[in-house]
């Protein structure tokens, strides 16, 4: 008789996230803050790449599950096509034009693939359920390449260096998740929404809010000298609304991976999961980070 696997403690789970997280994201910002321009531009067009390619090759293997049908190649190809589209028109190698237009060819993008996938469903003679695998299809792009992008727009914030906010932007997010982890396994006795994530307490949040504010206001007062415009009170701001909304990012992938019947999206870091399960809180964060920097911190 086959014995079961004893299931890993929590310190080890922990010391596990811990180890793969750190060294993911050193390796990767330390490649961006290298400072060698086509270094950092170049590692960081092969992140965001990487990302939405097997970000959305892992959310329609989840939806593939059990949930439905999706156009996966059409929307992989689709996704990595609005991730370079970004690319090109933010680093400025398209052009002044391409670049005071982004969110035109983002758009065009998004309008093209939207049409190829409808006169894939007329012409085909085989596939079923065709409108809700449009459906599908449209909003994994959405959801990760759409929402990646703007993690490219902070990443190239004009006039000012746009790395350090991405690295602000990182670390304040993660150390969310970090604290909800640390918190919610410790103290951890009212839960949210147990039916979703049956881990997630209100105890975790708020040691969420707790982390990322602190370290939202540590990082500003440690780079004050690269982050000019950026007081201790929009740094605050900054850690409190990125602790609250990493959730939402966290729950939504949660609702993807207990409908597929799985724990993770994939295999690829020890002790995380896959890429979805690396980003998640990031892609919600992401549009927010960049809105509050945009027409608030530097207007």
């Amino acid at each position: 008789m086959t014995e079961t696997p004893a299931k890993p403690s929590k310190t080890t789970v922990f010391l596990r996230r811990s180890f793969s997280s750190v060294l993911l994201w050193v390796v990767v910002l330390g490649s961006v803050l290298s400072g060698n321009k086509l270094i950092s531009d170049g590692v960081f067009f092969l992140m965001m790449l990487a990302i939405a390619g097997l970000g959305l090759s892992e959310f329609y293997a989840l939806c593939g599950s059990r949930v439905s049908a999706s156009f996966a190649r059409w929307g992989v190809w689709g996704g990595v096509l609005l991730a370079v589209t970004t690319n090109v028109g933010l680093s400025g190698l398209g052009g002044a034009r391409w670049q005071a237009h982004v969110g035109e060819m983002e758009g065009l993008v998004l309008t093209l693939l939207l049409i190829g996938l409808c006169l894939w469903r007329f012409l085909s003679i085989t596939a079923r359920d065709g409108m809700t695998a449009i459906g599908v299809t449209l909003f994994g792009v959405l959801y990760v390449p759409w929402l990646l992008n703007y993690i490219q727009k902070i990443y190239f914030f004009p006039n000012v260096q746009g790395s350090y906010y991405l690295l602000l932007f990182v670390f304040a997010t993660k150390f969310s998740d970090l604290g909800a982890y640390v918190t919610g396994s410790l103290f951890g006795r009212h839960k949210m929404i147990p039916r979703i994530s049956p881990g997630k307490t209100w105890e975790g949040f708020a040691g969420a809010l707790v982390i990322s504010t602190l370290v939202s206001i540590g990082f500003a007062w440690l780079a004050r000298g690269r982050l000019p415009d950026l007081t201790l009170g929009h740094a605050a701001v900054i850690g409190l609304v990125l602790g609250s909304t990493a959730v939402i990012g966290d729950l939504v992938e949660s609702v993807l991976k207990r409908e597929a019947g799985v724990k993770d999206s994939g295999r690829l870091f020890p002790g995380i999961g896959g890429v979805l399960d690396l980003m998640d809180s990031l892609l919600f964060n992401a549009p927010l980070m960049y809105l509050y920097l945009r027409y608030v911190v530097i207007g």
